[in-house]
C-alpha cells in the first residue's frame, strides 16, 4: 500500500519502437514535472506489445531504450519503473478480470473496433480484444488513484473502472477505482506530413516524415521541419490551418508560452522562419536528452538491474491486491 501520502498515479507505455516528440510533450515531461508530486509507478507494458507480432531481439532492445530514454529525460532513479512482465501478477489478475468482462464491453471499444475494420475478425489475435483487461490490472494491482491518458485512451480507464465496481459491488471495496488524469498541454502534437492525425509511431512506420523521433539526429529534425505540411499562404497568418497550427503548438509547448505571445511572434514572418525558430526549439530539448541515453545505454547490465529491483519492490504490493481478489473469489 501507499506509505508516502501522496495519490499514487501509474503510467504506462508500451516499448513498441521509438518514441516521439508528441510522446516526450504529451506525457513524459508531464510526468518528469509532476513526479514529486505524486507516488509514482512507471510500467514498461511489454506484454501489452506482444498484442501484435515482434522480433524477441527488438522487443528486448526497444524496453531498454524506453526505460532510457524516460531516466534520460528526468525521471529520477528512486522512482519505480519497471517491466511489466517481471511481475506475474499482471497477468493472473488480468484473467480473473476477463471471467468477470462481457465480450460486448469489449468490442465497442474504439480501437478494437477500428482494429477489425482496417484487418478483419479472423486476421487479429484474440488479446487484441481482451487488452483492456489487462490495462485494467496494470492499474488496479497498485491501488492507483490516477492514470495520465490522452482522450483516446479515456474509455480504457472507463473500462476499468466498471470492471473493477463490478467486482466491488459483488465481493466488497476490495479494488481502488481510479480516475483518469488527462493532459492538456502538448497532448494533441499531430503528424508533420498529416496534421489531422495525432502523430503516432505506427503511422511513422509508413511515413518517414510523419514524426520526429527523439532520437533523430539534428539534421534530420531539421529536415523533417523543413517538409512538413504549411498553409497555402505564403505567410504565417491567423487563423492559421492545420499544419502551421501544429508547428506553432510544438513550439509553444516547448518554450512554455502562450498562444497570444507566439501569434505575436510569427504573425506575417514566412514558413522557413517558423520551421527554423521549431527546430531550433526542438534540438535544444531532444540533444542533452540523447546525449544522457546514451550514457545510460553503455552500461546495459546496470540499467537491467535497477529495473529488476523496481519489480522486486513492486511485486508484494501487486501480490497482496492479486491474493485479495483471488481469496475473494475463491482461488484462494
Amino acid at each position: 500500500m501507499q506509505t508516502s501520502g501522496k495519490p499514487r498515479v501509474f503510467s504506462g507505455i508500451q516499448p513498441s519502437g521509438g518514441l516521439h516528440l508528441g510522446n516526450y510533450l504529451g506525457a513524459i515531461r508531464n510526468w518528469v514535472r509532476n513526479q514529486d508530486k505524486y507516488d509514482n509507478i512507471f510500467c514498461i507494458v511489454d506484454l501489452h506489445a506482444i498484442t501484435l507480432p515482434q522480433e524477441a531481439a527488438a522487443l528486448r532492445e526497444n524496453t531498454l531504450d524506453l526505460a532510457a530514454i524516460y531516466l534520460a529525460s528526468g525521471i529520477k532513479p528512486d522512482q519505480a519503473m519497471f517491466i511489466q512482465s517481471h511481475v506475474a501478477a499482471h497477468a493472473e489478475l488480468a484473467w480473473i478480470f476477463e471471467t468477470f468482462t462481457p465480450i460486448g464491453w469489449l468490442e465497442r471499444m474504439t480501437q478494437f473496433k477500428d482494429r477489425v475494420a482496417r484487418q478483419g475478425r479472423e486476421r487479429i489475435g484474440a488479446a487484441i480484444l481482451t487488452y483492456p483487461s489487462l490495462m485494467a490490472a496494470d492499474i488496479m494491482l497498485y491501488n492507483a488513484k490516477y492514470v495520465p491518458v490522452g482522450e483516446d485512451q479515456r474509455q480504457h480507464i472507463e473500462y476499468t473502472r466498471d470492471i473493477g465496481q463490478r467486482i466491488n459491488q459483488r465481493y466488497g471495496d476490495i479494488l481502488v477505482i481510479p480516475e483518469a488524469l488527462i493532459q492538456k498541454a502538448g497532448a494533441e502534437i499531430k503528424g508533420l506530413d498529416n496534421p489531422q492525425k495525432k502523430m503516432s509511431k505506427s503511422l511513422a512506420a509508413d511515413m518517414p516524415g510523419h514524426a520526429i523521433f527523439m532520437l533523430d539526429s539534428p539534421d534530420l529534425i531539421r529536415k523533417k521541419l523543413a517538409r512538413a505540411q504549411t498553409d497555402a499562404q505564403p505567410e504565417v497568418r491567423f487563423p492559421a490551418g492545420a499544419g502551421v497550427t501544429n508547428l506553432l503548438e510544438i513550439y509553444r509547448t516547448i518554450q512554455d508560452k502562450d498562444w497570444a505571445t507566439v501569434e505575436k511572434e510569427f504573425a506575417g514572418k514566412s514558413y522557413s522562419v517558423l520551421k527554423t525558430a521549431v527546430a531550433d526549439a526542438v534540438i535544444e530539448v531532444l540533444t542533452p536528452i540523447q546525449e544522457r541515453y546514451r550514457q545510460i545505454r553503455s552500461d546495459d547490465a546496470a540499467l537491467m538491474r535497477h529495473l529488476r529491483g523496481a519489480a522486486e519492490r513492486l511485486t508484494p504490493i501487486a501480490n497482496t491486491t492479486l491474493h485479495r481478489v483471488q481469496e475473494a473469489v475463491g482461488l484462494r
